[in-house]
């Protein structure tokens, strides 16, 4: 063996010497991020029925920290084929994580109240006194309140993912009632629950996607 061929031989294995090593440590940075407690998190959900919205949570540091209180928010506005809507939510709970890192899978319970302020166009208002009619606007409150159940996997690390699904338990009405004026007419009307997305005669489903940070 001449020497060209020793030092090819040496520099091939201290190169892999040091790809090794590189991996190791790589690995070890990864466990460690795996086996890190994140007591608090904010993120972003998105789904049914919230569609986009924040979210806040914070992991108890008591009980092996297998409890986490949450908040979620959003305000969103949805335009349909003759009505308008406006969304806003607050939903709040415990999660109950089956590790004790505030991550992994976890099942939750909570309240949250859904306010939708609609505006129906295309109203037709008709005055039999005066023989005439017209078309108009009317604008009344949709509100919801639901005890929640929910499952779902949280990844661990700095920034995370999530992944819930659940049902909102509560009472729907199956139509609106209300009274409206256009143009000096008064007129009252019973119109259909909006198709919300998720919504059902003995509450509203629950699925969302989200992800942001923890630390």
């Amino acid at each position: 063996m001449n020497h060209i061929q020793r030092c090819l031989i040496l520099s091939l294995f201290f190169f892999s010497i040091s790809i090794v090593a590189q991996e190791t440590e790589e690995n070890s940075i990864k466990s460690e991020d795996s086996l890190k407690l994140n007591h608090f998190a904010l993120g972003i959900k998105i789904g049914i029925p919230n569609i986009v919205g924040g979210s806040a949570e914070i992991v108890l540091p008591v009980l092996n920290n297998h409890f986490a209180p949450f908040l979620d928010y959003n305000n969103f506005s949805l335009t349909f084929s003759d009505l308008e809507a406006n969304l806003s939510s607050i939903g709040y709970g415990a999660k109950y994580y089956f590790g004790e890192k505030g991550n992994g899978f976890f099942i939750s319970l909570g309240r949250s109240a859904l306010k939708t302020d609609i505006v129906f166009n295309e109203l037709l208002f008709v005055d039999n006194v005066a023989n005439q009619s017209t078309t108009g606007t009317g604008k009344t409150e949709l509100q919801l309140n639901t005890t929640d159940f929910k499952v779902g996997i949280k990844t661990s690390g700095t920034i995370y993912f999530l992944f819930e699904l659940g049902y909102g338990f509560g009472d729907i009405p199956d139509t609106l009632n209300f009274t409206a004026t256009s143009n000096g007419i008064t007129e009252s009307f019973s119109e259909d629950i909006p198709p919300l997305p998720g919504l059902g005669s003995n509450g509203i489903l629950i699925g969302n996607v989200g992800f942001g940070i923890a630390f």
